[in-house]
């Protein structure tokens, strides 16, 4: 069976196209000041036309979202709540839903219409899900406070959680050492997690985002690596 795995990021989009569990071809674009406007598009309809596709899985990582206990019903409201976090446009945005049944939370996130619509028309199995929905059930968590952190291309996202209880999640862009740093420390401070209580887990692109790692190392006693993205081989903490 031919799979088609798509994540979306702020900038950028991975695509990987897997047969039987084996990754027959994955590749990466990331839209630059060289690059064109609308390269994310182009290659996505690049992909979709490649070859026949019996499923295909999407992630969107697009910090577009709002977190809620799950069984909140006013489904209305989500965009609403989504622009408290981010500005919405409901003619270029598509609404919707992931519930982590692990934690009792679900995500309201939006998705770029025009992607949908394209992904949509092939009238094929097309599976949806948010990456924060899906870093979360990736995670093996203890008790005491924890930090997970999932690294992409010039972003993240991260999750603090107490004794199995989600305190907080938040997905940014990250272009500096810095910025990162800034926003890790402030966290911790306006949240009550002590550096030297407090485990860090690593996830994603870290390879990639060594500097990063070796910086926050620096503060952090308690970090480990616990997943590195290897091309050709992992797809979204699959």
């Amino acid at each position: 069976m031919n799979v088609l795995n798509l994540l979306f990021t702020k900038d950028g989009l991975i695509c990987q196209i897997v047969k039987n569990k084996n990754i027959l071809e994955e590749k990466s674009y990331f839209v630059t000041e060289e690059t064109p406007a609308n390269l994310i598009e182009q290659k996505l309809d690049e992909v979709l036309i490649k070859q026949r596709y019996e499923e295909i899985h999407v992630i969107s990582a697009f910090n577009h979202f709002t977190l809620m206990p799950e069984g909140f019903s006013e489904h209305d409201a989500g965009f609403d709540l989504i622009a408290f976090n981010a500005p919405t446009d409901r003619e270029k945005e598509e609404l919707m839903l992931s519930i982590n049944k692990k934690f009792n939370i679900q995500f309201y996130y939006t998705f770029p219409k025009n992607y949908y619509k394209k992904i949509k028309e092939l009238a094929i199995p097309a599976h949806f899900n948010f990456s924060g929905e899906k870093f979360l059930s990736s995670v093996n968590n203890k008790t005491g406070k924890e930090i997970h952190i999932n690294l992409y291309h010039n972003q993240c996202e991260f999750f603090a959680i107490d004794n199995k209880k989600i305190i907080l999640y938040n997905n940014l862009d990250v272009n500096s050492e810095v910025d990162f740093l800034y926003f890790i420390m402030f966290t911790l401070s306006k949240i009550g997690f002590g550096i030297n209580e407090t485990s860090f887990y690593a996830y994603g692109e870290t390879t990639e985002n060594e500097t990063f790692i070796s910086e926050l190392q620096k503060f952090v006693k308690n970090l480990k690596i616990v997943f590195d993205n290897i091309p050709n081989k992992n797809f979204i903490l699959n």
